[in-house]
């Protein structure tokens, strides 16, 4: 398996804020021409606001949540064969190549996900299909779940279920894929298509002083939450840097506040789809064990392998890799960037006899579980950033 997009970036990269381009972008975007050393993936890496020359970029082989009563479902339909058939509509290679952007700045800011996903890959040589792509984003004036989710709705997504987390002040929204054939050997963003997790704060039930500062934030942008997934894709906030004390404030009341305030619309988490691997890592167990004996600290709350009450999903994450953020009043502190997952979708009682060679991705437990979703959203808490390896 080779991974494309793969980033390094150095630690000498700071100063200049929280942006930073991908590959797939015009020539014009094109001007920092110097290579970037390798990073250390154990040390916090820096964010600033560079563009990246293409020869930077190796070849592409392939570019790289329970409580029912809380779910509602808004939108659902499948064919005959169970799958959900909507289809897919406008360039898939444009759509592809907004995924592939995305994932490049994940990749470039996040050196344990570019680890995992060339560890996991090794093994049998496998190729990595992604389950699902998660954003974050700020439930007021218009820059909450609608902001990001428009882009893959034009692209023939469709809404399914509502999840939501009373004690996070969050609720959440899931997207289905539309249907494409995926090319024989197909992975990563160039695979069968991830389902997407939006997910969006409760801004108007957060303290006076939490509402002020991120209605500030999102005032200041103007009109950029038409332009979510661009700012994503670019790795760009669409607000300007904040203030060292209002993230700090932000902090005090909700990890996912400042989380969003700093990381804006970058992708959250990009879910690697084990049963889809060849190898003995297709059980998510085997999985867990084999990445903490390779070195990486995997998400403790609720304990290491969250399940649902069905017992059909089950998932884990690592802890998220930290990044040195400069504020607009010049001071720099390390803050939490984004983390990879991964989920085993087991098969349905209904599917149960159908020999393994035949099962497709229709036959398995879909959708999330607030209860696992909600151990998951912890992968960027402090408390598991600090928290010492097992």
């Amino acid at each position: 398996m080779r991974l494309s997009r793969m980033l390094p970036l150095s630690s000498s990269a700071i100063n200049n804020g929280s942006h930073i381009s991908s590959s797939t972008l015009p020539p014009s975007f094109y001007s920092l021409t110097s290579r970037q050393p390798s990073i250390n993936p154990k040390n916090p890496i820096t964010r600033n606001f560079i563009s990246l020359n293409k020869s930077s970029f190796p070849p592409r082989k392939y570019s790289i949540f329970t409580n029912k009563q809380n779910m509602s479902t808004v939108c659902s339909s499948k064919s005959d064969n169970g799958s959900h058939d909507s289809p897919f509509q406008g360039g898939e290679s444009f759509f592809r190549e907004v995924l592939s952007s995305m994932e490049a700045v994940y990749l470039s800011r996040n050196p344990t996900a570019k680890a995992v996903l060339e560890l996991v890959g090794s093994v049998a040589d496998d190729q990595i299909c992604y389950d699902h792509f998660a954003f974050r984003t700020f439930g007021v004036n218009g820059y909450g779940i609608d902001s990001m989710a428009k882009f893959f709705l034009d692209f023939g997504y469709t809404p399914r279920e509502e999840l939501r987390f009373p004690a996070k002040k969050l609720r959440a929204l899931w997207f289905s894929p539309p249907s494409v054939p995926t090319p024989h050997g197909g992975s990563g963003v160039n695979g069968p298509l991830p389902r997407v997790f939006v997910s969006e704060l409760l801004v108007d039930q957060m303290s006076p002083e939490t509402q002020d500062i991120i209605r500030k934030y999102t005032g200041i942008s103007g009109s950029g939450n038409k332009h979510a997934a661009l700012a994503s894709a670019l790795g760009s906030l669409t607000w300007e840097k904040p203030l060292h004390s209002e993230f700090q404030q932000l902090a005090r009341e909700s990890e996912y506040a400042a989380w969003t305030l700093v990381n804006g619309y970058a992708l959250n988490h990009a879910t690697i789809s084990t049963h889809q691997l060849k190898s003995r890592l297709r059980d998510i167990k085997n999985l867990n064990q084999f990445i903490e004996k390779n070195g990486f600290k995997l998400n403790s709350e609720g304990g290491t392998l969250k399940v649902s009450p069905d017992g059909l999903l089950q998932q884990s994450s690592t802890v998220a890799d930290s990044i040195l953020f400069q504020f607009s009043d010049g001071l720099t502190e390390s803050v939490p960037c984004s983390y990879i997952e991964f989920a085993e979708r087991l098969v349905l009682p209904q599917y149960s006899n159908l020999p393994l060679e035949e099962v497709q991705e229709h036959h398995r437990r879909d959708g999330f579980e607030v209860g696992n979703a909600d151990k998951i959203f912890e992968s960027t808490s402090k408390e598991q950033l600090t928290r010492k390896a097992a």
